[in-house]
Order: C-alpha cells, then sequence, then structure tokens
C-alpha cells in the first residue's frame, strides 16, 4: 500500500511538472541608448534574476526577458512586436513611446497579449478601447493635474506649453488644458516642436522661443524629452529668458536626467537654475533602499537609477506575479492560429498565419489588473479605471546648489510640504489655506514669486477704449475736438497706472460720434472681439457685461434711482404742527385727558385740589394734565396710585416730547421737499412716462426687470433734456444712475431723488477674461481709495453745486413726520396702568363703601308702624344714589361721620340688665 501510494504521488508530480512549460518567455521593448532604454534594461535584467532566484516561485519554470532595441525607430518597434507574438510571448513591457503603444494596442487586442508600460502615459490610451493595454505607472493626467494646480498655487492664469509632436506630448498638453479650464486659467500658446527624434539642430527651437518671447505670458511649460529638453533651456538662456520674470516648469524628464547623468555638466546646470521639475513620488522603504544600494554594481556605475528604473523592475515582477497566479490555477500556457490572419496569408508573401492567439491571454490580463503587492514603488494596485492606486509626485527646484526639494502633490490632499503617505489616513483637505510649499528661488536668481505676465514685446501700445460722450462730459471727453481725452474716469486710470510696478504703454481711442452717447453694451463686446485691449469710462459693471469681460475693483459707487420735480413745503406760523400727524396730535390730546380724569377719579375723594363746584373740577383736571409735563413736581400732592400713573405718563410725554422736538428741528433746518412719486413702486404703479439715457443700461432694466412698458420710456440725451422734460411734464420722472443724477442735480434745481437706489452695482474699467492686468488695476485702485486720492480726483470733477441741496431729501409726510404707529405701544403702555390704577381705586371705594352701608341698612330694616315695603326697583336706584353719594364725599367727612354714627348709636342703645 505504501509503494502504491509513493508511485502515485511521483507519477501525479511528473505530470504536474510537464505542464509547466520549462521557460515563460516575456518581451521586452525599448531603445538601447537613450535614457529610459538604458536604465531600463538593467532593472529588467535584476528582476528577471530575482524572479528565477526562487525556483519554487513559478514552479519550476523560468521567466525569461527578451529584449529586443526599436533603435528609436516606429517600425523597427512593430517588428520587434510582432516578432514576439510570433514567438509565443505571454506578454509584451513596452514600448517605450505612446505613439507605438497606440499602434502596437490593436495588435494586443487582436492576438490577446496583454501589454505593459511605465513610459507610454498618453491619457488618451483609454483601457476601453484598448482592454489589453496596461500602464504601470501613473497616467500623465495625474501628472497635468498636478501642475495645474501648481499654476493656481502660484496665481498665474496663462501659461504656454512647449512640446514635441508627438502623441504623450500633445495629448498630455491636451489633458493640462482641461485641468486649467476648471481654475480659471488658460493655455495662451502652444508652441509645437519636431519629433524628439528628428530635431538635429536648435533652428526649430530658436525659432519658437522667440516667439514666445514677444508674447505675455512668462510661464511656460516643457513637456519633452531630455534631448530636446537640454537644448530648448540651453537656448532660452541665449536669448536672455531665464532671467527675472520668467517661470519655467518642465515634466519629470528633467528630473529623469538628473538622476541618471552623474554628473550633470555645468553648462546644463546653469541653464535650468530656477526650473522647477515635477517626479513620480515612490515611498522611502527598505526594499528600495536595498536595491539603490546595489544599483552600482548592476548598472557597472555606466548610469544612474531613476524613477523609471523602479518602475520597470517593478512591471516585471507586476508581470511574473500574474504567471504565478495562472500556473497554479492548473492552466495551462497554449496558443492557437488566428483564422482572420492565416485567410490573409493565403495567396500573399507576408506570413501573418505565424502569429498567434495567446488562450489564456484575457486571464493573465485580468490577474496583471487585479495585482496587490508592495514594490519599489511603493503599494501597486489598479483601480477599477486601470488607472494606479495613490498617484503622487516629488515637486524639485532646481538652484544653485543643484536640486531642492519643496514639496509633494497628491491627488489625495493636493500641494503639501509633508510627504503623501502620512497623509492617507487623514481625510482630504483640498482647501486653499492647507496647500504648501517652500520657498522657491526662480529664473535670475530672485525669491520674489514671478506675476507671470508682461506686456507683448512688440512695441505695441494697449488700444483703449474711451467713450466720445454726447452729455455728462465731466467722467469723459475728448479735448477740444481733438484725439485727446480727459475726465473723471480718465484721472482714475491714469493715477492707478502710475501704482502698478511695471510700465503700461497705452494709448485712448474714441469711441462714438460725439453727438450722441455710445451704446456701452456694444462698447465693451468690442474689448471681446479685440478691438479694444480694454475699455476705459463710465462703464457700469452688470451682469451681461461680466459674463463677456473682468471688470476692475470698482471706483465709484452707482446704482440706479428715481428723480422726479419737487416742491418745497412753504414756511407757515403753523409749521410747529407738522413734526405730528393729525391722528397722533388726536391720540395725545385723548391722552391728556385720560390721565387727567383717571388723576380726578383717584384724587377726588381725598384731595382738595380736586373738589369744588363742577366747574372748578374740569378747569382742574384741564390744568393738572397739561401743566404734568412741564411741572413734575406735581406728583408729590398725589396719593401712591396717582404717583405711579403720573410717572408712567411722564416717561411717554417725555420721549413724545423729545422726539417732536428734533423733528421740528430737522423740519425748520432742513427743506422738506414734495412730489406725488414717491419712490420706483410709485413709479411702477403710475402710467406716467420715464426717461432715461440714451445707451444706458436703464432701459433694458425697466423692461426686464420692473416689467415697465417700452411705449412708456423716453430717450433723453443731456442734463438739459432732463430738466426740459420734467418741467414740461414729458415725463414724470427720470429713472438713471447715481453718479450722473448728482451732477444733473448740481446744476438743475427743482428735481431731487425720491426712495432710495434700487440696484447696487459700480463703475469699472473692462479688460479681456483673465487679464492679469484687471487684478493689478484693481489693487491699484483700491491704493487710491485707502490713500485719499481718489476722493481728491472727485471732489475736482464732481463737487459743485448751483443749487441747494436736495439730493436724497423726502417729503414730510414720507420722512420727518411722527406717525402714530411708532408710539402706540407707550400709549397702550400707559393706559393699562390708568386701567390698573382705576380697578384698584374702584375695588377700595365697593369695599368701603358696603362696610359703611352695612349699618345703615340694618338700621332701615327695623319696621316702623306706618312704614310701608319698597319695591326692589326703587331699592337699588336708591343704593346707587347712595354710592354716588359716597363717592363724591369727602373721605375725611365720610370717616367723621361714620365716627359721629358710631357714637350716637352707643349712647341710645339700652343698658344691659344686671
Amino acid at each position: 500500500m505504501f509503494l502504491v501510494l509513493v508511485l502515485l504521488s511521483f507519477t501525479l508530480l511528473i505530470g504536474d511538472g510537464a505542464s509547466r512549460p520549462r521557460n515563460v518567455d516575456v518581451g521586452a521593448i525599448f531603445s538601447v541608448g537613450t535614457l529610459h532604454g538604458d536604465v531600463t534594461s538593467v532593472a529588467m535584467k535584476a528582476a528577471e534574476d530575482d524572479v528565477n532566484s526562487d525556483p519554487s516561485f513559478l514552479g519550476g519554470s523560468k521567466l525569461r526577458i527578451m529584449t529586443y532595441d526599436a533603435k528609436r525607430n516606429g517600425f523597427l518597434t512593430i517588428m520587434g512586436a510582432l516578432q514576439f507574438m510570433e514567438t509565443d510571448a505571454v506578454a509584451i513591457i513596452g514600448p517605450q513611446t505612446s505613439i507605438m503603444a497606440h499602434v502596437l494596442s490593436h495588435l494586443a487586442n487582436e492576438l490577446n497579449v496583454p501589454m505593459l508600460s511605465f513610459t507610454a502615459l498618453d491619457p488618451s490610451l483609454s483601457p476601453l478601447q484598448f482592454p489589453f493595454f496596461i500602464q504601470t505607472a501613473p497616467s500623465d493626467l495625474f501628472l497635468m493635474r498636478a501642475i495645474a494646480e501648481l499654476i493656481s498655487y502660484y496665481g498665474w492664469s496663462d501659461v504656454i506649453a512647449l512640446y514635441n509632436d508627438d502623441d504623450n506630448s500633445r495629448n498630455g498638453v491636451t489633458a493640462l488644458g482641461d485641468e486649467l479650464e476648471g481654475r480659471r486659467c488658460k493655455i495662451s500658446y502652444k508652441a509645437v516642436l519636431p519629433l524628439d527624434v528628428v530635431i538635429t539642430s536648435p533652428r526649430e527651437i530658436i525659432d519658437e522661443l522667440v516667439k514666445i518671447q514677444r508674447m505675455e505670458s512668462r510661464v511656460i511649460i516643457v513637456n519633452t524629452f531630455p534631448k530636446t529638453g537640454v537644448m530648448i533651456f540651453e537656448e532660452a538662456q541665449k536669448l536672455g529668458m531665464m532671467e527675472k520674470g520668467y517661470v519655467w516648469i518642465a515634466t519629470p524628464w528633467l528630473t529623469s536626467l538628473l538622476d541618471s547623468v552623474i554628473p550633470l555638466s555645468p553648462k546644463i546646470a546653469e541653464s535650468i537654475r530656477g526650473v522647477l521639475s515635477l517626479r513620480s513620488h515612490t515611498p522611502n522603504s527598505r526594499k528600495k533602499r536595498d536595491f539603490v544600494a546595489r544599483w552600482n554594481k548592476l548598472s557597472n556605475g555606466t548610469i544612474g537609477l531613476n524613477v523609471y528604473g523602479l518602475y520597470a523592475y517593478d512591471s516585471v515582477w507586476i508581470v511574473a506575479r500574474a504567471v504565478k497566479t495562472l500556473l497554479d490555477s492548473g492552466a495551462n500556457i497554449s496558443f492557437s492560429s488566428d483564422p482572420k490572419l492565416t485567410s490573409m496569408t493565403r495567396g500573399g508573401s507576408l506570413n501573418l498565419g505565424a502569429l498567434s492567439i495567446f488562450d489564456q491571454g484575457s486571464q493573465l490580463r485580468d490577474y496583471i489588473v487585479n495585482t496587490k503587492m508592495s514594490g519599489l514603488t511603493g503599494p501597486i494596485q489598479f483601480l477599477p479605471d486601470r488607472s494606479m492606486i495613490r498617484p503622487s509626485y516629488d515637486i524639485f527646484n532646481m538652484v544653485d546648489e543643484g536640486v531642492k526639494q519643496i514639496g509633494y502633490w497628491s491627488n489625495h490632499s493636493g500641494l503639501s510640504i509633508i510627504p503623501p503617505e502620512s497623509l492617507y489616513n487623514k481625510p482630504s483637505n483640498r482647501s486653499s489655506s492647507n496647500q504648501h510649499l517652500d520657498n522657491v528661488t526662480w529664473p535670475g536668481g530672485t525669491s520674489e514669486t514671478p506675476r507671470g505676465w508682461v506686456f507683448p514685446n512688440n512695441g505695441r501700445r494697449l488700444r483703449i477704449g474711451v467713450p466720445d460722450r454726447a452729455s455728462f462730459k465731466d467722467f469723459v471727453s475728448r479735448v477740444d475736438g481733438s484725439n485727446k481725452v480727459h475726465g473723471y474716469a480718465i484721472d482714475v486710470f491714469e493715477a492707478a497706472v502710475k501704482l502698478i510696478s511695471y510700465p503700461v504703454p497705452h494709448e485712448f481711442i474714441l469711441f462714438g460720434d460725439g453727438h450722441k452717447n455710445p451704446n456701452f453694451n456694444e462698447f465693451v463686446n468690442n474689448v471681446t472681439t479685440g478691438v479694444f485691449d480694454a475699455v476705459v469710462g463710465d462703464i457700469a459693471i452688470v451682469t451681461k457685461r461680466t459674463r463677456i469681460v473682468d471688470f476692475t475693483q470698482p471706483y465709484i459707487e452707482s446704482g440706479l434711482v428715481v428723480v422726479a420735480p419737487v416742491t418745497k413745503l412753504n414756511d407757515t406760523p403753523w409749521a410747529f404742527l407738522r413734526p405730528f400727524t393729525p391722528p397722533m396730535w388726536a391720540i395725545t390730546a385723548a391722552f391728556f385727558l385720560i390721565v387727567g380724569s383717571v388723576i380726578w377719579i383717584l384724587e377726588h375723594r381725598t384731595n382738595d385740589e380736586f373738589r369744588g363746584p363742577p366747574r372748578k373740577q374740569i378747569v382742574t383736571i384741564l390744568w393738572f394734565s397739561f401743566s404734568t409735563m412741564f411741572f413734575s413736581h406735581r406728583e408729590n400732592t398725589v396719593s401712591t396710585l396717582g404717583r405711579l400713573v403720573l410717572l408712567i405718563w411722564l416717561f411717554v410725554v417725555l420721549i413724545i416730547t423729545s422726539s417732536y422736538t428734533a423733528s421740528l428741528t430737522s423740519i425748520l433746518t432742513v427743506q422738506q421737499l414734495n412730489s406725488p412719486i414717491k419712490g420706483v413702486d410709485t413709479l411702477i404703479s403710475s402710467n406716467g412716462r420715464v426717461g432715461f439715457q440714451v445707451g444706458s443700461y436703464a432701459e433694458n432694466y425697466m423692461i426686464d426687470e420692473l416689467n415697465i412698458a417700452r411705449s412708456r420710456l423716453v430717450p433723453l440725451g443731456s442734463p438739459k433734456e432732463y430738466a426740459t422734460a420734467l418741467q414740461n411734464g414729458t415725463v414724470a420722472a427720470i429713472v438713471d444712475e447715481r453718479p450722473y443724477v448728482d451732477l444733473f442735480l448740481s446744476e438743475f434745481c427743482g428735481f431731487a431723488i425720491r426712495g432710495q437706489e434700487f440696484t447696487r452695482s459700480g463703475w469699472g474699467f473692462a479688460f479681456p477674461r483673465d487679464s492679469p492686468l484687471a487684478v493689478d488695476m484693481s489693487t491699484a485702485i483700491l491704493g487710491l481709495s485707502e490713500t485719499g486720492q481718489l476722493q481728491k480726483i472727485h471732489d475736482k470733477w464732481l463737487s459743485k453745486s448751483n443749487c441747494s441741496n436736495l439730493n436724497g431729501s423726502e417729503s414730510v409726510e414720507d420722512s420727518e413726520q411722527l406717525k402714530l404707529r411708532s408710539f402706540w405701544g407707550l400709549f397702550l403702555v400707559c393706559g393699562i396702568a390708568c386701567f390698573i390704577a382705576l380697578f384698584i381705586y374702584f375695588f377700595k371705594i365697593v369695599r368701603d363703601f358696603c362696610r359703611h352701608n352695612k349699618p345703615e341698612e340694618e338700621a332701615a330694616t327695623v319696621p316702623s308702624p306706618a312704614a310701608t315695603v319698597p319695591s326692589p326697583e326703587s331699592s337699588r336706584s336708591k343704593t346707587l344714589l347712595t354710592f354716588l353719594a359716597y363717592f363724591d364725599e369727602k373721605e375725611e367727612e365720610t370717616k367723621r361721620r361714620l365716627k359721629r354714627k358710631r357714637i350716637d348709636d352707643h349712647s341710645v342703645r339700652p343698658s344691659r340688665p344686671l
């Protein structure tokens, strides 16, 4: 039995070994003699040896990397791929360029051969289109996202892209443009160079650099290859483009060059000083340190290790692990002929029938994309979209001492001076306040961040459009028929330009014929069409215009207001009555009487001042009520309840009196105006016609926003037309912007602003979208405001008046009169106090009356022989009359009478028998 089991196990082992191939072939296509090719060759050979150093890893099979030198030739690259597919390679590592990746991916799809590349990182190599092509390094999509965030971090808005005309560079720049657009930035110019392999002299590079030198943007992205990149910086230095003001950002080709070429020549080092560059971030680990330590031995010191060497090593291990999983699953590695290719071979000279389909290709591909391992480049895992997990980059600055790392970028948390792996366990925070980088030494040796743009060095001045106004010429106008201009807006613009730290050469171009005001919407549109580089004048910042241009900070506040004819209220001897409305006077007088009556009720029985003939008592009530506001000491002559009522009433009187005094003072010192137009609401509800200034946005606003019929609107062209139309009743009111109205009212009297501004805006200068000059001009305008210079310019042009100040005054009925609704709370409190005092007083009176009247009732119950029984009605009447008499009687007399009655009762009472 034992022998049988041993023989059976031996047979199974022999069978299992027979099913595994002796060698598993993997093709590798790269160009020997190139920076990437030489590093890749050494790294892949090291990975092959490490995989095969453990025979049990592949169960007795060996991984064999078959290399092919493409010699930087596209045709040879295709031939190499066909050769591998003919010799039954299970996978291909390569090609080196995205151009070839696009071509060879079609072959990989047809023959089910997985193709892995860590250098062809074109974002357009979609796994949906090319399911057998796998990028084993982060796609350039993330690289361009990092560069876009770097540009946004420093506040630049325009960049220039300099790149080779190949798929990888071109599609990378396209991805950069998309990322910048989402951050309100843009690529203003694309400088395209020939393919890296065909550039034989710097002539083409110099031509593009000269064009760039004449442009506005000074932020240049260099997305190319080491050979072309070195030539670019050498020629840029000769042209003076590595001086202060320029910004150069190189993609990872530069860091790969610095890592691989040791030492770097002084000439190259000098030409790249101040440049920023990025490199794929690989976390520090023991495995990485060990590989770096053995690199010199592996490469014989001929080339330095760059990040692509690490990715090449990991790519071999990715394939090896997938092959191991495939073999461990019991699958056999087999190939079969492709019927399509076989039919094409018949009768032809091409032996396409030699190409075979990898039967387990789809299975091996799935094992590859499901890989989870820790490599030299860190954790390796593919997301569902085939992108690498946790893409991140190191950011470097080229300085005199060599290379200085200024921070990191990761797709998790953006820009940071902390390594990305320490942030992955924390929530993502992409806020601007959480983005940080170390200080940078820029080209020219300056530490001040360049503003990123200058005026084009082509001798052309900025063409500044200026409206040739027919009215309100204090804001901007032509000087005596010449092409020169002056005015408030011009002075503000010139003063702001002087505060900018760089020269702004410009010339003013008039827009309009001077006979009528131009249409300002058309005026602003000329900025978008390139007719003007900017427009300056009395230009309102409204929503429609902000969609097509960028405005500076407003240099004057504005907004639509209503101006209408007004009449001045005449001064009369009865002006003192104006502070109160008639209801207010009536309620106040009524409360004087009410309070006096309450005090009379409370004091009538105890206070001699409130007794006597009715005429005297009425006079006392009136005198006491009205004298209370002048003689507060009168409260000491009344009872506690009366004193409480008087104190509350005095408080009310004091508040009303102070308000009355303030209102009367305002009435007597400020002109009071009256008009049927109270504001925009009155204007909308009326049927009167409304004037507006020709060319102003007020017309469209009244039609679109206020729903005023166009037939009610009357265009007017000048302040004089305003006055004439208002005086003769052509229009009931005029709607215009506040600065125009203020200037109009300073010259023409009898009109005033009615109500408040019903829009809020301002005037600014318009520039093309994303113009950096608009930002600098805004800063300058704020500086003018803070120093008071803006107000001085305003006073020079706009502070004049031929009329007394009617601006903004409202009619006495609208503002100065004190209305009842403002004081009803005070009257309510006073009324409640009176009611409570009366309630307490009457409760006390009724209680005392009942006690006083009880003995009399008892006495009345003793019948006499001749007495008759009274009816209930007469009894109630008698009681009421008795109560009124008791109420009218002075309290002291009541007490004396009650005391005397008690004595009389005691004297007539019979003595008690002993």
